[in-house]
């Protein structure tokens, strides 16, 4: 089995890093296009097509091993581009491909359950810092909050009701929740703003049931990581959102761990 070696893997990042200084475009491009490329790369990493081992063996199997080789650094690296490096439990170290599927499994039902219950919000699967699988919920500041206000309307809690129903039946996933402004107004306006709605949302959910020990990192991040142009109405609409991160608890971890071995 050949594996191909990468002489600067942190080349394409260090541009990354200087460009978002210059335009939306940019940013948008770190944020999406980027991980594609990393991924593309991570699939490189192993030849598939010179082993005959490799073409034998299970996509389970395969899945492992290229899950093993991408360990937690390649996580941190696709959760910093995907702006959210931060998320994750604090574990010491890397995580196995048992556990790592094991994890997935059960976040896949996780993301099932949100697809189902919020309509309104859009549920994808992302990687937290330790490689695992995540849930990232995203809702539109629209529905939750009125212009330039952090005050929950009551929409907003019919829909925060049903991740409260959510969080009660998986009380060993963490969560995060992080509030986006466009880039209208100053970041003296922004950034308070998108911290005052990401605390709403944290204290709503904490005040109707969750656990306050599932909630680890509640943060604004003004107009910083937008996901879509400020350039016009449509994309502001999309940077004004909060985000809320569903991972893997420390405990559901070594739960895993344990199962794995």
């Amino acid at each position: 089995m050949f594996i191909f070696l990468i002489k600067n893997p942190y080349l394409c990042i260090e541009k990354i890093y200087f460009s978002k200084e210059y335009s939306n475009t940019f940013n948008i491009i770190r944020n999406m296009k980027t991980i594609k490329i990393i991924a593309l790369v991570l699939g490189l990493s192993v030849c598939l097509s010179g082993c005959k081992t490799w073409n034998n063996m299970s996509k389970t199997g395969q899945g492992a091993i290229i899950g093993t080789g991408g360990g937690a650094a390649l996580g941190t690296i696709i959760g910093a581009i995907a702006g959210n490096a931060g998320i994750g439990a604090a574990i010491g170290g890397a995580v196995g491909a048992g556990t790592g599927a094991i994890i997935g499994n059960r976040m896949d039902k996780v993301k099932k359950q949100a697809q189902a219950q919020l309509p309104n919000a859009t549920v994808e699967t992302v990687k937290d810092a330790n490689n695992l699988d995540a849930v990232k919920v995203t809702f539109d500041s629209g529905i939750l909050f009125a212009t330039n206000k952090a005050e929950l309307t009551q929409t907003s809690k019919k829909e925060l009701n049903n991740l409260v129903n959510i969080m009660k039946q998986n009380t060993d996933v963490s969560i995060d929740v992080q509030g986006y402004t466009d880039s209208t107004g100053s970041d003296a306006i922004n950034q308070p703003l998108s911290d005052k709605r990401a605390q709403s949302v944290a204290n709503y959910l904490t005040g109707n049931g969750v656990a306050y020990s599932q909630m680890k990192n509640v943060k604004g991040y003004g107009s910083s990581n937008p996901v879509a142009s400020n350039e016009t109405a449509e994309g502001r609409k999309q940077n004004r959102r909060v985000e809320v991160y569903l991972y893997a608890s420390k405990e559901m971890i070594q739960k895993a761990q344990t199962q794995a071995q």
